[in-house]
C-alpha cells in the first residue's frame, strides 16, 4: 500500500510504500531524510530515530543506543572510583583498629552446676536399693574358685564360706573375702540337695536322703546324723544354738528340729500340706535367731512359719506374679531382724516377720542358695558365682 507524506522541511509530497520495509524516506527536492510514522508501517519492529540538521538543509539520523552506551560507560567509571575510595577508607580503618589495643572481655569462670540442681523439684527421689552387691567371686568352670552349678551355700562362725555344686559332690571353701582356700568332695554320684555349717566349722551335706557330717576345713567325714525314720531328708540349715533344722519329705513334708547334741527335739508333721491341703514334694527350711521355724513349699508357692515349740503362726505368699506372690521358688533365708527372704522367678522378695511384703531385688543370676553371716550380710549362690549383699537397713 502506498502512502503520501509531506516533507517536514519543504512540504513536498512524498510517496511511501509500506511493503518496502524501509523506515525512512529521503525527499528528492530538499534531500532531507524523514522517519516514516509507526502507523504507516506493518509489523516491523519499532526503531526510534532522532533526526537533526547537521548543516542547514541537511539532517543526520542518530540511534538511541549511542546515548545509552555513553551513559553506561560513565556509570561504570564513577562506580570504579567509588569502590576504590571505599576500599581505601576501609583499609585505613582496619590498620588503625589493629594498631590500637582493644579491651578484652573479663575472664568469667562459670561454676559447674551441682548434681541434681536441674532435676524436677516435684519429682520423688528414687528409693535406695534394699540390698547392694558388694562382692562377687567365681566364674564358669571346674578350676579352683570356679563353678558349674553352685546351688548350696553355708557360712561358719569364722566367716568361712562353703559352696556346694548340685552334681559331682564338690564343696569349695573360701575365706570371708571370697579367696579360695581349698575344696573337697562328698558323694560324687548323687545330687547335693542341702548344705549347712555350724559355728564350729562342721559342715552338713544332704545327699541320698541322709545328712552327712564333714570337717569343713579338710572335708574329713565325721559320720551321719541319725534319725529313726531312716532316709528322707531334702534340706538342712544350722540354728544359732548349734542344732539343726531339716526338711524330711519321705511321703510327707515334715520339719524336724535337732538339739545341739543332734538329737531330734521337735517334729512338725505335714508342715506345709497340713496348712494348704496340697502335697509338697520340695520343702526348703530356715530358722531365725529366736528359734522360729520356716518352710518354703516350692510346689505350694507359700511360706509357713512356726514357733520354736511347733505352733503354727501364719502362712504367706501364694501363687502368682504380683509383688508378694511366689512363683518357681528356690531358697529361703531369715536375717537378724526376722525378715524373710524368698528367691523366685522375680528375684529375691523380702517380707517382714509377719509375712508382709516389703521389697524385691534381682541378683545377677538365679538365687539357688542363700545364707546370712553374723554381720547380717547375705550370700547368694547363683550357679556360676557367689554374690555378697549388704542391706540398706541392716
Amino acid at each position: 500500500m502506498i502512502h503520501t507524506l509531506k516533507c517536514p522541511s519543504c512540504a513536498a509530497p512524498l510517496d511511501y510504500e509500506d511493503d518496502s520495509g524501509s523506515t525512512s524516506i529521503r525527499c528528492p527536492f530538499c534531500n532531507n531524510l524523514m522517519v516514516v510514522p509507526d502507523s504507516m508501517r506493518r509489523s516491523e519492529p519499532q526503531v526510534v530515530v532522532t533526526s537533526f540538521s547537521a548543516t542547514p538543509g541537511r539532517h543526520v539520523k542518530v540511534s538511541p543506543v549511542v546515548p545509552l552506551v555513553i551513559v553506561g560507560v560513565i556509570l561504570v567509571f564513577v562506580g570504579a572510583i567509588v569502590y576504590s575510595v571505599v576500599r581505601t577508607v576501609t583499609s585505613v580503618a582496619d590498620t588503625v583498629t589493629r594498631a590500637v589495643p582493644q579491651p578484652q572481655p573479663p575472664n568469667i569462670i562459670i561454676p559447674p552446676i551441682p548434681p541434681g540442681l536441674l532435676a524436677d523439684p516435684k519429682a520423688t527421689p528414687a528409693a535406695p536399693a534394699f540390698a547392694n552387691a558388694v562382692l562377687t567371686f567365681g566364674t564358669e568352670g571346674i578350676g579352683p574358685g570356679s563353678f558349674t552349678d553352685a546351688r548350696s551355700i553355708a557360712v561358719d562362725g569364722e566367716g568361712r564360706i562353703y559352696v556346694g555344686e548340685y552334681t559331682g559332690g564338690r564343696i569349695q571353701v573360701f575365706d570371708p573375702e571370697g579367696k579360695f582356700l581349698t575344696q573337697w568332695f562328698a558323694d560324687r554320684t548323687m545330687p547335693l540337695r542341702g548344705l549347712a555349717a555350724d559355728r564350729r566349722g562342721t559342715v552338713y551335706v544332704v545327699q541320698r536322703g541322709k545328712i552327712q557330717k564333714f570337717e569343713g576345713a579338710t572335708g574329713r567325714a565325721l559320720g551321719e546324723v541319725s534319725y529313726s525314720r531312716a532316709f528322707g531328708f531334702d534340706d538342712v540349715t544350722a540354728a544359732a544354738d548349734g542344732g539343726l533344722v531339716a526338711a524330711w519329705d519321705h511321703h510327707t513334708d515334715d520339719i524336724v528340729r535337732f538339739d545341739p547334741s543332734l538329737r531330734p527335739s521337735k517334729v512338725i508333721s505335714k508342715a506345709m500340706s497340713g496348712q494348704t491341703d496340697r502335697s509338697e514334694l520340695n520343702l526348703r527350711v530356715a530358722v531365725d535367731g529366736t528359734g522360729n521355724l520356716y518352710g518354703l513349699g516350692t510346689f505350694n508357692d507359700s511360706v509357713v512359719k512356726y514357733t520354736p515349740d511347733g505352733r503354727f503362726v501364719n502362712r504367706f505368699g501364694g501363687a502368682g506374679g504380683e509383688p508378694g506372690q511366689i512363683r518357681a521358688a528356690n531358697a529361703i533365708a531369715v536375717d537378724n531382724k526376722g525378715r524373710v527372704y524368698v528367691s523366685d522367678i522375680k528375684g529375691v522378695q523380702v517380707f517382714d516377720p509377719n509375712g508382709r511384703y516389703l521389697d524385691v531385688f534381682k541378683p545377677d543370676g538365679p538365687a539357688f542358695g542363700m545364707v546370712f553371716n553374723d554381720r547380717n550380710e547375705l550370700f547368694v549362690a547363683a550357679r556360676n558365682k557367689v554374690i555378697k549383699y549388704t542391706l540398706a537397713k541392716p
